[in-house]
């Protein structure tokens, strides 16, 4: 179905001076509106769709830019509307100047995310893949940009129709068994029905389970590097970052803040923050520093906890691993190229968890660090082949509240009640299913989901 709407503009490129700035409009009127701007030796209204054409665009007898201008004539454009595009040279300056000459012509501005809201709207794509479209946009690594084309290519909502349609056809089955039960028996229904709901859950479980390392896949794994002060927290910094992030002295104490950066390894994001040295002080600004690192060190995801192995173990050592004890952790033991009088024994009296040996200085067990993190958060298995993560936490949220509706049925066959009572809670788990790809959407869930993207698309 086709929705009646205005003709909408916006620059579709970055507003950033580069070599070709491009000017999207779409909707009933885009390619008469466009008529009125370009000279060149065919008519848009005349041009076959998916056709480029050469020429300048002139507005009130003025010539304003060389362009070239694409013609897509609806309904194969990403709106299902007929769209131009017009490639312009891209200056700031120039991009804002076409585009107010197309508002003049009689298109609107389009607001942020109009474009794939219309796409949405107009059935070219569910409101899974709407949300993906930014995920693209977004994506801070490979694994990222891999899950949301595999999103925007329509696996998840795939897999959604699928479930929608197992859910729906035992709704109809009991629903007609209960109008007609001369003809349609409910006998040994409720065995089979269970098998079906148990293979459900387990299906969205899997689902469900995807969303921590989903959110980790597209946001970063957050990870605090922490140590007593001298330790090399800073230098396994630098070594990761591959520039000198941090200040590197033989003073202990000289980072007293928090430090920050994103790297990647294995197509992992790690979110790394550098703190303070953990130590008793009688510093208030190395207090405060303190104070920011064991704060990190409870909302991380990952603790990379380097020990000095050329000075023994001491008190804030201990404070260290009882702090840590439990969690996600990789010791590193540092300066290995340096006589060492702590050992890997020593940590494991404390600590059961990964042992790594490492030299900032040499740039020794980087390689076995990086394996240890894709291990430990995705059981070294990243192939997106046909692996879905769940990114999203409203997909999240409709997939538990499906699963919550299905153990609901599974209850309720297991107590032998009456079959009406099944497709109550199958009906809900269809619905709550049925919001991830805007089927039994509110209209204000699907503006406030648009309003995030970037303006042009």
């Amino acid at each position: 179905m086709m929705y009646e709407t205005d003709t909408i503009a916006a620059v579709a490129s970055a507003m950033s001076n580069a070599g070709i700035g491009i000017i999207r409009i779409s909707g009933p009127d885009a390619i008469v509106i466009c008529d009125q701007l370009f000279q060149g030796k065919v008519k848009l209204s005349e041009a076959d769709s998916h056709t480029v054409h050469y020429g300048h665009i002139v507005w009130n007898h003025e010539m304003i830019d060389e362009v070239m201008v694409l013609v897509l004539r609806a309904p194969r454009t990403y709106t299902r509307e007929d769209t131009v595009e017009i490639d312009c040279h891209g200056g700031v300056l120039m991009m804002e100047k076409i585009l107010s000459c197309v508002l003049e012509a009689g298109a609107r501005p389009a607001e942020p995310g109009e474009f794939t809201k219309r796409a949405f709207l107009n059935g070219r794509i569910d409101l899974s893949q709407a949300e993906s479209v930014m995920d693209v946009i977004q994506s801070k690594n490979e694994l990222a940009l891999k899950n949301s084309m595999h999103q925007l290519n329509g696996m998840l909502s795939s897999k959604i129709r699928s479930f929608r349609e197992d859910i729906i056809y035992e709704i109809a089955y009991i629903e007609s068994a209960l109008d007609d039960p001369e003809h349609i028996s409910l006998e040994g229904y409720s065995d089979s029905l269970l098998i079906k709901v148990e293979r459900l859950m387990k299906e969205l479980d899997h689902l469900i389970q995807t969303a921590d390392h989903g959110t980790m896949m597209k946001e970063g794994i957050q990870t605090a590097i922490v140590g007593k002060p001298n330790a090399g927290k800073s230098s396994l910094l630098n070594v990761l970052a591959g520039r000198e992030r941090a200040i590197v002295t033989d003073i202990a104490g000289t980072t007293r803040d928090t430090l920050e950066e994103q790297i990647k390894i294995h197509g992992i994001s790690l979110n790394i923050i550098d703190t303070a040295g953990i130590r008793e002080t009688d510093d208030l600004v190395e207090q405060i520093g303190v104070e920011r690192a064991m704060d990190c060190m409870k909302d991380a995801d990952l603790i990379l906890y380097v020990v000095d192995v050329s000075k023994p173990l001491d008190e804030s050592d201990d404070q260290i691993m009882r702090e840590i004890k439990d969690r996600k952790v990789i010791v590193l033991l540092n300066k290995s190229d340096l006589t060492p009088v702590v050992s890997e024994k020593d940590i494991r009296e404390y600590l059961d968890c990964k042992i790594i040996s490492f030299s900032a200085k040499e740039h020794t067990g980087l390689d076995c660090l990086e394996d240890h993190i894709k291990e430990m958060f995705f059981h070294g298995d990243l192939d997106m082949n046909d692996e879905i993560y769940i990114t999203n936490a409203r997909h999240k949220y409709a997939l538990k509240s499906a699963y919550e509706s299905l153990s609901h049925t599974r209850e309720s066959i297991l107590n032998q009640m009456p079959e009406d009572f099944f497709s109550i809670d199958l009906m809900d788990a269809y619905e709550q299913l049925g919001y991830i790809i805007g089927e039994s959407v509110e209209d204000d869930l699907v503006n406030e989901i648009f309003q995030k993207f970037c303006m042009g698309k």
